[in-house]
């Protein structure tokens, strides 16, 4: 039998204000998770941030929040160097915490065709292609690597990245997020791959389309919602909360040897086919 970790479990949470990073952070936090939260929300956004801070507070574990722009690479460095601080006055009282799970949930870019002849409609510039490519895929290297080197990983610990079937499928107007997300599934097997052999995993999410603060940016979301239900075979919407708990079940150490892998969450929807009757 394996000898018990009595090392303190810790989740880095990016995006942990909303959505799945939200549902994720409290799920965490159920399962006995110290919460690191990063999130960049305004004034009138805080008291939903407030309140998955108290969920997570409700649970008994620990909950550190940073309000800021997490693509930022000074703000990075604050955060890590934070982290870093905390870990080691956890030590000076004699536990051995680390980032056991690490999640990258950062939805934020532009949604906007590459190229149009309606006078109307804008074309995606190049900083803005490059904003959204930046921080919903490269930022996942920078963070990861940061962390690294600061020695907050260990080994068994579960790092995951949130995409999309949008990596694979093309929507009007998707193509920077798309771009994006399939930039960060590459991201996430190439961290496999140079991570592996210190015990760390690295696999991306593909969850089903979800109605959250996010999705409901996407011009046309009502019928893209639409469709997603009517292609489901359980005939709903994924949910953050289903999600949530696939991440919780996959963090388990006996899933050590399953890496480099984009995992489906979406009760069947990119089967596009609708339940039948047996």
């Amino acid at each position: 039998m394996a000898e018990q970790d009595r090392r303190e479990r810790w989740a880095l949470v990016l995006g942990a204000s909303s959505g799945f990073g939200a549902a994720t952070a409290m799920a965490l936090a159920r399962d006995g998770y110290g919460i690191i939260g990063v999130h960049l929300d305004m004034r009138s956004s805080m008291a939903a941030v407030d309140d998955v801070r108290r969920t997570i507070e409700a649970a008994g574990v620990p909950a550190v929040f940073h309000n800021v722009n997490a693509a930022d690479e000074a703000k990075r460095h604050a955060v890590i160097e934070d982290i870093a601080r905390r870990f080691a006055e956890r030590r000076e009282a004699g536990v051995e915490p680390y980032i056991a799970v690490f999640l990258h949930s950062l939805a934020f870019g532009v949604t906007l065709s590459y190229i149009t002849t309606d006078p109307a409609r804008k074309e995606v510039t190049q900083r803005q292609l490059e904003m959204t490519v930046d921080v919903m895929a490269h930022s996942m290297v920078y963070w990861v690597r940061d962390l690294f080197h600061a020695g907050l990983f260990s080994r068994g610990s579960r790092l995951f990245a949130m995409t999309s079937e949008g990596a694979v499928k093309v929507v009007p107007t998707y193509g920077p997020v798309s771009s994006a997300k399939a930039a960060l599934e590459s991201h996430c097997r190439q961290l496999a791959l140079e991570l592996i052999p210190h015990g760390i995993t690295v696999n991306a999410i593909r969850a089903g389309v979800a109605d959250t603060r996010a999705s409901r940016v996407i011009p046309g979301h009502e019928e893209l919602f639409r469709y997603a239900q009517e292609r489901n075979p359980a005939g709903r919407l994924t949910t953050p909360e289903d999600v949530a708990e696939a991440i919780v079940a996959l963090a388990s150490p006996r899933l050590h040897w399953m890496t480099g892998n984009t995992i489906g969450v979406d009760g069947g929807e990119s089967m596009g086919t609708k339940q039948v009757d047996v």
